[in-house]
């Protein structure tokens, strides 16, 4: 199953690709200018947290190890996503 999707973040268009049978996840992301790279970071950042609790949600159909090892990914994209809105905070200041 593939499904695209289309998104516009501050006059910045970008489509990303899914396929959910071989979990194929391709993205095009080109930013022309600091503001488009900016809305793409925004973009990516709510993303990125969007995986994060899904990854959280699955876990729990797991136990053991396989649970820890899930539960400890999501803690580091979590972990990377507080850096990138550190990053966005800092970009705010500008």
């Amino acid at each position: 199953m593939q499904h695209v999707h289309e998104h516009t973040h501050d006059g910045y268009t970008h489509t990303h690709e899914h396929s959910h049978d071989g979990y194929t996840h391709t993205h095009e992301h080109v930013a022309s200018s600091t503001e488009e790279a900016k809305a793409l970071l925004i973009y990516m950042l709510d993303h990125n947290r969007h995986h994060a609790e899904e990854l959280h949600d699955l876990a729990h159909n797991f136990d053991g190890e396989v649970f820890e090892l899930i539960h400890e990914s999501v803690e580091n994209l979590q972990a990377g996503n507080e850096k990138l809105a550190a990053a966005l905070e800092l970009l705010k200041e500008d």
